[in-house]
Order: C-alpha cells, then structure tokens, then sequence
C-alpha cells in the first residue's frame, strides 16, 4: 500500500489576508480621523424661560428672493453687512442679529451670510422665515 502524503499548507494565501486586514485597520483608523458632519451648533432657547430682547440691541437684515441683502433699509453686500455687524458689536456686545429669509432666495446665499455671521462670532443670532407659518 502506498500512503499518499499530505503537502504541508503552505502560509503565502494567509500572508495575503493579513496585509489586506492590516490595509483596512489602517484603513478604518484614518477614516475614524475625520469629522464628516460639519454644521452650525445652534443653542435654542428654552420654552420655559423666553430671551427678551431690546430693540435697540437688535439689528435686522433681510435676504429677498433675488439674493439681494437689505440692511436698514437699503441694498448691501457681505463686506457691508460685516463691517456694519462689527461696529455694533463694539458698542453693544450682547447684540442680536436678525436675518429674516424669504422662501425663494437661493441657497447659496443663505449659506454665504451665516458663515460669515459664524465668523465674526455673534452670539446672539436669530433667523425666520418671511411670510412662513
């Protein structure tokens, strides 16, 4: 009788599966490295106890349906809106801003105007929708 011999496993297939799951742990730990949702941490006032605000420590703006920026009243752009923000700021530092939106105005614009106000570090920042429910 002859006894067939058994070949010994050979260990290039396993050496293979280790560099691919070294690949993904590496892989995985880069991934878990960034921060995918980036947004706008808004602290909402409690129901229980109302924010009054004066009207002199508000300052309102408004964004129209064509992406145009009024300020007091008359046409602005960013920069304007910016500077205008900062002198208030200056002068009354718990200020609140108000941007009332109209529905139509693009999203890009809306976008712009917050992170600008997001940069300059105004706390006190309120919006609401024109003509919502």
């Amino acid at each position: 009788m002859i006894k067939s011999r058994r070949r010994p496993f050979e260990d290039t297939s396993s050496g293979s599966l280790q560099d691919l799951s070294f690949l993904l742990i590496v892989f995985f730990i880069v991934i878990a490295g960034f921060n995918v949702n980036k947004g706008f941490v808004l602290n909402l006032p409690s129901k229980e106890k109302p924010k009054v605000v004066q009207q002199n420590d508000l300052m309102k703006a408004s964004l129209n349906a064509d992406g145009t920026l009024i300020l007091n009243g008359e046409n602005s752009n960013l920069e304007e809106l910016c500077a205008a923000l900062q002198e208030k700021q200056k002068e009354w530092p718990n200020m609140t801003f108000l941007l009332s939106i109209n529905p139509e105005t693009p999203y890009q614009n809306v976008v712009d105007v917050i992170y600008e106000i997001r940069n300059l570090n105004i706390e006190n920042f309120c919006f609401k929708m024109e003509g919502g429910v």
